[in-house]
């Protein structure tokens, strides 16, 4: 598959690069996306949540009223989840909600992503570019003649560019990675995947193993 190659100002350099067939054009593995993305999303979680259970809940531990005779049941503790201001039963408690797969099928599933963009023409390449100075209205002017200034776009550059990253950070429709950053949420999650030249190769290096 071969693509035009466009300028930070939007036009046709009149040059083309050819996709690889190996990364941007493979049959999409939907059950590999599916647990790449999974895991992807577990991994934000913070599993910090927690409840109070009986033994943590402030309150007195006299027996509340007689074993037998009240015709009703048997109770204890004041503390207990049956009863208003007690400990929660069964409550959520901290947890690691990461799980692990395997270097191949997340490999599988961001080649996957990668060749659903490419195959919806929601994949551009452009020229290398920098900035002299982290300017975030350089990075919009990109976006503006990308037309991409109201469209959630994900640029993955060869090498980490500090002037560009730290341009882009205020834009919360736009994220900068670098060809080893790339993930199977981040590239789904875009309207366009925007890809510099020179990082085509480190993407067809890391998912090529």
């Amino acid at each position: 598959m071969k693509v035009a190659v466009l300028d930070i100002t939007g036009k046709d350099t009149g040059r083309k690069v050819e996709l690889s067939k190996d990364v941007f054009g493979i049959e999409p593995n939907d059950h590999a996306i599916y647990l790449d993305v999974k895991q992807y999303l577990a991994n934000q979680r913070q599993g910090t949540h927690k409840s109070k259970e009986r033994a943590e809940i402030a309150g007195s531990t006299k027996k509340i009223k007689k074993q037998k005779g009240t015709g009703t049941a048997r109770a204890g503790s004041i503390k207990s989840g049956v009863f208003r201001g007690g400990g929660r039963m069964f409550g959520p408690r901290p947890r690691n909600y990461s799980f692990k797969l395997n270097k191949n099928l997340k490999r599988l599933a961001r080649k996957s992503a990668l060749s659903i963009q490419a195959n919806d023409k929601n994949l551009v390449v452009i020229e290398d570019f920098n900035f002299d100075t982290p300017k975030t209205k350089n990075f919009v002017d990109v976006l503006k003649a990308l037309e991409l200034e109201s469209k959630k776009s994900l640029f993955v550059l060869s090498n980490e560019n500090a002037n560009v990253y730290l341009s882009s950070r205020n834009l919360k429709n736009s994220k900068v990675v670098k060809a080893s950053e790339i993930n199977t949420y981040g590239v789904l999650n875009a309207n366009k995947v925007v890809v510099t030249e020179g990082s085509l190769e480190g993407i067809n290096t890391n998912l090529s193993k």
